[in-house]
């Protein structure tokens, strides 16, 4: 470890979110000697309170995603309410054919997906409206409990020997010789001889100290969370625009748009629900469940997405300084979760992905982007909700 300060790691890793609790775990699991240092509290943020699905078919890591999922209550030693399977059903005829062309590629892919008459797809989720035209099936995949999962993979690290340092903002990075020596936090200086930054929207301003530019845009998110229903057989029921789940309570968790860009500070943006949003959610829920639209919303959560401009993750090591890793995940961290955290230990210990070609996810592919590509895209801020 770096004599930059007794209090660090051999890795240190910057944000305590699902991303960088599953790094850590796995690097701890591994034996390695691993610090996570967060600047609130871990999992607080977006990893805590998202529609929880596991089922990213578009990712290189998605094969492994999928291998992961149902080990991972017995791997952490505790629950994460993983459960496979999950319905997606359609309200117009165009969102059916879609679906169908879904089903054939997972079905290509080697993933069980089974299209779903009317019938068939409200014998599955009871709440679903009468007027659906069917659906898909999907037999893989599924969802968990996002708050009681960040929760499984900081009790496992601990397990391990990682340790976690909360309530300590990130306010710069170290550098002798090119290299990260140290991360500078709000409590006191940690040395490492390899860092992880996976510091959500803040990970951008981050790599800017040490000369690596990141394109990243923060958007702020909502979902919606209502009274206990009763439970379907499938948890998961996706449409209309929505993802979300059933809790095993009986609570509906449904989110989908639309975002709003913002800016990001120094620490993060504080955001705050908005009646607007809440209300077209809770429409929509009602169009896609309408046996539960006597439900009140009883919660409602803001969050920050930072998102790539090709909408993909980012998850590389640096050539310089070579002893940094990036971890950004555009908003699909948390069912990739045991898979990007694997990806990322490979990256510190062999430097290379074991499992996976995730070329495509490296920074490289950003070289060329014209600096106002944020403009090109139309992804301003407002000072309002859309």
């Amino acid at each position: 470890m770096s004599s930059f300060s007794s209090k660090g790691a051999s890795v240190v890793i910057i944000g305590g979110g699902v991303t960088g609790l599953s790094a850590g775990w796995h690097l701890a699991r591994a034996g390695c000697d691993v610090l996570v240092i967060d600047k609130g509290i871990v999992g607080w943020e977006a990893s805590g309170r998202n529609g929880g699905g596991a089922s990213h078919y578009h990712s290189p890591l998605f094969a492994e995603e999928q291998r992961l999922w149902p080990q991972m209550d017995e791997l952490l030693g505790y629950p994460t309410e993983y459960r496979r399977e999950r319905v997606i059903v359609a309200l117009t005829q165009a969102q059916l054919t879609h679906y169908h062309y879904m089903a054939a590629m997972f079905n290509e892919l080697g993933y069980a997906a089974e299209h779903l008459d009317a019938r068939q797809a409200i014998a599955m989720a009871p709440l679903v409206s009468d007027a659906c035209l069917g659906g898909i099936h999907l037999k893989f995949g599924g969802q968990a409990n996002p708050q009681r999962t960040v929760q499984a993979y900081a009790w496992a690290l601990q397990d391990h020997g990682g340790r976690i340092v909360q309530h300590a903002a990130v306010t710069g990075l170290a550098m002798t010789g090119g290299r990260v020596t140290g991360v500078k936090t709000t409590l006191g200086d940690f040395g490492c001889d390899v860092a992880v930054v996976a510091a959500g929207p803040q990970t951008g301003r981050l790599l800017e100290q040490v000369g690596v530019h990141l394109p990243l845009a923060a958007a702020r998110a909502e979902m919606i969370v209502t009274e206990p229903a009763p439970l379907m057989p499938i948890g998961g029921v996706d449409g209309n625009g929505l993802y979300g789940r059933q809790t095993l309570r009986g609570n509906l968790a449904y989110g989908g748009g639309p975002h709003e860009w913002i800016e990001v500070g120094e620490i993060g943006p504080k955001v705050r629900p908005t009646t607007p949003l809440m209300r077209n959610l809770a429409r929509r829920v009602a169009e896609l469940l309408p046996k539960a639209a006597h439900l009140r919303v009883i919660r409602s959560w803001a969050g920050v997405i930072e998102t790539t401009p090709d909408g993909r993750p980012v998850i590389d090591r640096l050539t310089s300084p070579d002893n940094v890793v990036v971890a950004t995940m555009s908003g699909v961290g948390f069912g990739l979760s045991p898979a990007s955290g694997h990806a990322i230990a490979d990256l510190v210990l062999e430097g290379r992905c074991t499992f996976a070609d995730i070329d495509k996810l490296g920074i490289g592919r950003f070289a060329d982007l014209p600096a106002d590509w944020r403009a090109e895209r139309g992804w301003t801020s407002v000072s309002a909700p859309v």
